[in-house]
Parts: structure tokens; sequence; C-alpha cells
């Protein structure tokens, strides 16, 4: 209990920096793995924490960035794929569950939309969308997607996600002087980025059914 309380303590305090120190190779990789692979995960900063776990290393902290990348990409993969099991034999079960304090059904109406709309893709896009990424695999699951399609885009969707993650902090670290005294303003850019695509989605649907509404109406 006292490693869950500091972990929330960590997570409420928005101490991300110190969340990366403490954690180290173990804790970074069950984390990329619960908010991937368990529906209760969806509050995790992934995008965050794997920005500033690569920030650090370019800072001089004991981690080789290189081996963290690998050891997250397996841990991402490893988390869609059990997320994808657990919707695969749950079934329709996951949209008729209860709501609670770990799961929110409307998380996994707003995945299924997704999922209606891209199909296969979604398992990649989803990677840099929170929430959408915890939810999306366990809709595949749910939908009987074919497993082999599934795991292709599962790995590269997972692939992408971690190395550029990872990568885009430890060059900042690297190439913008003064950086790490900054690291909650990469944060924030990090965050708009993630969710820039639901605001241009949105956005387009506003655009058409605007149009649709000045339309002229149909004469008889």
């Amino acid at each position: 209990m006292g490693v869950i309380q500091h972990l929330l303590h960590l997570l409420q305090s928005h101490d991300l920096a110190g969340l990366v120190q403490w954690a180290g190779y173990g804790g970074l990789a069950l984390i990329i793995f619960v908010e991937t692979g368990l529906f209760f995960g969806f509050f995790l900063p992934g995008d965050s924490v794997l920005v500033t776990a690569g920030l650090l290393a370019s800072q001089g902290l004991p981690l080789n960035v290189y081996g963290l990348a690998m050891l997250l990409n397996v841990a991402a993969v490893a988390g869609d794929n059990t997320n994808y099991w657990i919707g695969r034999i749950s079934g329709p079960r996951v949209f008729r569950r209860d709501e609670s304090l770990f799961f929110r059904r409307r998380h996994v109406e707003r995945a299924h939309a997704f999922y209606e709309r891209y199909g296969a893709k979604t398992i990649v896009l989803a990677r840099f969308m929170p929430i959408i990424r915890t939810f999306a695999p366990l809709v595949a699951g749910v939908a009987r997607m074919d497993y082999r399609t599934f795991l292709t885009f599962s790995v590269a969707g997972g692939t992408a996600w971690i190395w550029s993650m990872v990568f885009l902090g430890y060059y900042l670290g690297h190439y913008v002087p003064g950086v790490a005294k900054h690291i909650e303003m990469v944060i924030a850019g990090v965050i708009f980025v993630s969710i820039l695509p639901g605001i241009i989605g949105w956005w387009r649907e506003r655009r058409v059914l605007a149009a649709i509404a000045d339309l002229p109406p149909a004469s008889p």
C-alpha cells in the first residue's frame, strides 16, 4: 500500500521527474503496461512519462535510453495484447458493465466510435491519443478483429509511440539549452499535440454539420 500511495502522491503532485527517478526501468515498464493493458490505467500519463524519461536520460539520469525504449516497447505491445484478449474473452458484456471508480463506459464508447471510423488503423492512431489508447485494443478484442492483423498494427503502433516519445524528450534535452528546467512546458506541448487529432476531428464534424444545416430543403 505504501508503494501505491507514493505513486498516487507523485501523480497528484504532477512530479513527473520524481516519478521517473523513483520508478526506474521496472516501474516505468509497469506504468506503460497498465496504461495500455488494463482499463483502469487510463489515468496514467503515458506520453508525459515517456518524454520526461527521455529528457532526464539526456541530463545524466542513469537510464540507458536505448535499453529503456526497447523495454517499454515490449511493455506497450504486451499491454495492448492483454487488453485485446480481455475484450475478446469478455465480449459485448464490456459495453454493459456498470460505471465504477476504475471503469468508465463512456471511454469504451468513445474508443468504439473511433474504431468504427478508422478500423485497423485505430490500433496505431490510438497510441498517440490519451484514454483512447487504453480502450481501443479492448474494443478490437470485443469486435473480434483478426488477431494477426491486430498484432501487426499493435507492434507498429507501439514501436512508433514509444520511440518517438522517448527520443523526443532525449533530443530536446540534448539540443535545447535549459529545457530540463521547464519540463512542465514540454509536457504541456506534448499533451496538446496528443489531443490535437481529437480537436481537428471535432472541428471537421462541426463544419460538416454546419454545411448540412445550410443546405436548402429538398423540394417535394
